[in-house]
């Protein structure tokens, strides 16, 4: 599986951005996705994750009612429409997949990341 971000760049407060996550390879065992996002200095944490019909969504308390989380897998991409970014937005935002084998084990796979950087 390889995923790739898109969408990343520097807005102001309050502005929006939209990022990508298209995923290829063996997607249709790609089940739960998600994005994180690391700060300098800081641990990798979970912004939002989505089941793989999209009827769960769960996000981080800090990014409620501003960021939502969808996918299209016919497309096989996932997006995060960000709203009302804040200054402490500002990360490398990283795509993730959870890939399940036949055997029931479980691979997480990473995109490269995108950046993301919000000014006050």
């Amino acid at each position: 599986v390889q995923l790739v971000e898109s969408g990343g760049g520097a807005v102001q407060a309050g502005g929006s951005l939209r990022l990508s996550c298209a995923a290829s390879g063996s997607t249709f065992s790609i089940e739960t996705m998600g994005w994180y996002r690391q700060a300098p200095g800081k641990q990798r944490e979970l912004v939002a994750s989505i089941t793989k019909t999209g009827g769960s969504a769960n996000y981080a308390d800090s990014v409620k009612g501003r960021f939502t989380i969808s996918r299209d897998n016919a497309e096989n991409t996932m997006y995060l429409q960000m709203n009302s970014l804040k200054p402490e937005d500002t990360a490398v935002y990283y795509c993730n997949a959870e890939y399940w084998t036949v055997d029931a084990i479980k691979y997480d796979y990473w995109g490269q990341g995108t950046q993301v950087t919000v000014s006050s």
